[in-house]
């Protein structure tokens, strides 16, 4: 009676942009610009993560572009100083890098990702190696899905199995996302679960629920 869980997998784009640890500066560089991406992560033989570089990490080069870092900025801020003068990925990445399980939920990603303050992951399969990227953008594909298509799930993976034939009278609308359910019900204490179960409807954006129990 749980309304099925989209996972990493489901979202995540399988097309890989990634460098080795060798790459220099300036082709980390040309593959952010051609690819439109913000870090790339690093492998190792082609399929390990050791690590993602990104924008950050890039730009304390031009931060210290006009004097190299001195003392103070060394005992300051030692990675950023050893960054401005790094020259391959190896040097550049941060490192170990956040990583996620494809099998991981979109709300563990999107709380990942929060906490962490990333805009996108490398996904690992269940052997660790890498098999696609989530974006921040990736996660609210979700949204997207059909008024349609989440009133159908609705009604089929929470109002059917809770509430078996009473079912057919409980009224489901969705517009933009926000769920409506309408109609009487003989058992009130289901009203609060059947609220919850389709919050929990992937796309779902809100719930307005005006189910009574029968008199």
């Amino acid at each position: 009676m749980v309304p099925p869980t989209y996972t990493v997998s489901d979202v995540m784009t399988r097309r890989v942009v990634a460098v080795p640890p060798d790459a220099s500066f300036k082709e980390i560089v040309t593959a952010m610009e051609r690819w439109k991406v913000t870090a790339l992560p690093v492998l190792q033989n082609e399929d390990t993560v050791i690590g993602v570089v990104s924008e950050a990490d890039l730009l304390h080069k031009e931060e210290y572009r006009d004097r190299p870092p001195g003392l103070v900025d060394t005992m300051r801020h030692p990675r950023a100083a050893e960054q401005a003068v790094a020259l391959t990925a190896r040097d550049l990445m941060s490192r170990p890098a956040v990583t996620i399980s494809g099998r991981a939920t979109l709300a563990e990603a999107a709380r990942l990702m929060a906490h962490r303050r990333l805009k996108r992951l490398p996904v690992l399969d269940a052997s660790g190696r890498i098999e696609g990227i989530v974006s921040r953008a990736d996660l609210l594909k979700v949204f997207l899905r059909p008024d349609e298509t989440l009133a159908a799930e609705i009604r089929s993976e929470v109002v059917s199995p809770l509430f078996g034939h009473e079912g057919n009278d409980v009224r489901v609308a969705v517009d933009k996302g926000v769920v409506t359910l309408a109609g009487a019900v003989s058992d009130k204490r289901l009203i609060a679960v059947a609220e919850r179960l389709a919050h929990s409807v992937e796309g779902v954006t809100g719930v307005h629920c005006t189910l009574t129990a029968a008199s």
